[in-house]
């Protein structure tokens, strides 16, 4: 997760990319939506997003199922 986090301090303001790795189901609905508001409903899938505060919240709470990239 620290990983994660300190990807993100580095791309403040730019895009950031994430990719699912893990898959929703099994997962507290919350997470499950999130997923889904972050545009990844597939596993390999990958979406390039504007790195706002909340943008960086959603990738926090499903931290275990996404890898972000810069």
């Amino acid at each position: 997760m620290s990983e994660t986090l300190e990807a993100l301090t580095r791309l403040v303001g730019d895009k950031v990319r994430i990719t699912q790795t893990g898959s929703g189901n099994g997962q507290k609905p919350g997470q499950q939506a999130t997923l889904i508001g972050l545009g990844l409903n597939k596993m390999g899938k990958t979406r390039e997003l504007e790195n706002t505060p909340s943008v960086r919240g959603m990738i926090r709470k499903v931290s275990h199922l996404v890898k972000v990239e810069e």
